[in-house]
């Protein structure tokens, strides 16, 4: 009795070490991304896009060190593109977003219009806007903010925000940035890029889920429970790049290896329940409106 009372108290101290020293690593991960001083260094393909009559460069910026020019553009910008989709909550979720840009955490993408570019009044009020940039030097057409986190006890790169002039919108400019932000996320040995869109903005949804095939997350409120998630304005996405990520962080019944389990399983109930001369037809139609329901 005594020698296995003393065998589980092995195993439990062992496990315990296990557990440290992956968090351990894990911080240091997320240390080492945090830490470095401008991550466009290691990408300088990316610094500029030039592509469907946009010309804009990219520079790297600190949430602790932004210049009341660029914290005004920031508020600006997030006023004209989110009040809409966040509606009665964005007096409250403004506040939030101002506290949470300047965090010493927080890393930005901005995105500068190039100063041979010169427009008319008639570019510039594309939908009966200005461009929300009153500053000094170049224009900034838009900005990514961006932080390292840990999430399910994975180094994640977790978008706060992506947010684009309407008149830059359309133009592969926002492929790009994720683009971008996933090989950041990639070198950096994060497990997954994440990021929250509201469900009310559209077009957000279907630019990250069919265009660059972001899934919803096991950690979305939708997926952790459907009855509570129903009541909530927004879903979190994510993309994967390695098992221990997909395995916490993506739902069960999106991965392949799972799908043929969870048909089978469901296939077994109906035939408690079913008596059907077609069952294989039954099947396939079952298992296509499963699909559906998923993706």
């Amino acid at each position: 009795m005594d020698s296995k009372r003393l065998e589980r108290s092995k195993d439990k101290k062992l496990k315990r070490k296990e557990v440290l020293e992956k968090k351990k690593v894990i911080e240091e991960i997320i240390k080492s991304a945090s830490t470095v001083k401008d991550h466009l260094d290691s990408f300088l393909a990316f610094s500029h896009y030039d592509r469907n009559g946009l010309s804009v460069y990219l520079e790297s910026g600190f949430g602790d060190q932004l210049s009341s020019s660029i914290k005004k553009y920031i508020q600006n910008l997030l006023k004209v593109n989110m009040e809409g989709p966040y509606g009665s909550d964005w007096p409250l979720e403004e506040k939030v977003k101002r506290r949470e840009m300047v965090a010493a955490e927080a890393r930005y993408i901005f995105v500068r219009e190039s100063s041979n570019v010169v427009h008319d009044d008639n570019y510039l009020k594309e939908d009966g806007r200005m461009n929300c940039w009153t500053g000094d030097g170049d224009p900034l057409v838009g900005f990514m903010h961006y932080r390292f986190i840990v999430e399910e006890e994975i180094p994640v790169l977790y978008v706060y925000e992506l947010q684009l002039e309407s008149y830059a919108r359309e133009k592969g400019l926002g492929k790009f940035l994720m683009q971008l932000i996933e090989l950041i996320a990639r070198k950096n040995q994060m497990g997954a890029v994440i990021l929250t869109v509201q469900k009310a903005n559209v077009l957000a949804m279907n630019f990250y889920t069919s265009r660059l095939r972001y899934v919803i997350s096991a950690i979305s409120p939708s997926k952790v429970d459907p009855l509570i998630g129903s009541e909530k304005s927004y879903e979190i996405l994510c993309k994967t790049f390695n098992n221990e990520a997909e395995d916490k962080l993506e739902p069960v019944l999106l991965r392949p290896a799972n799908v043929y389990v969870v048909y089978n399983n469901v296939i077994r109930s109906f035939r408690n329940t079913w008596f059907c001369n077609d069952l294989g037809r039954q099947r396939t139609l079952f298992l296509g409106h499963f699909l559906s329901i998923e993706a």
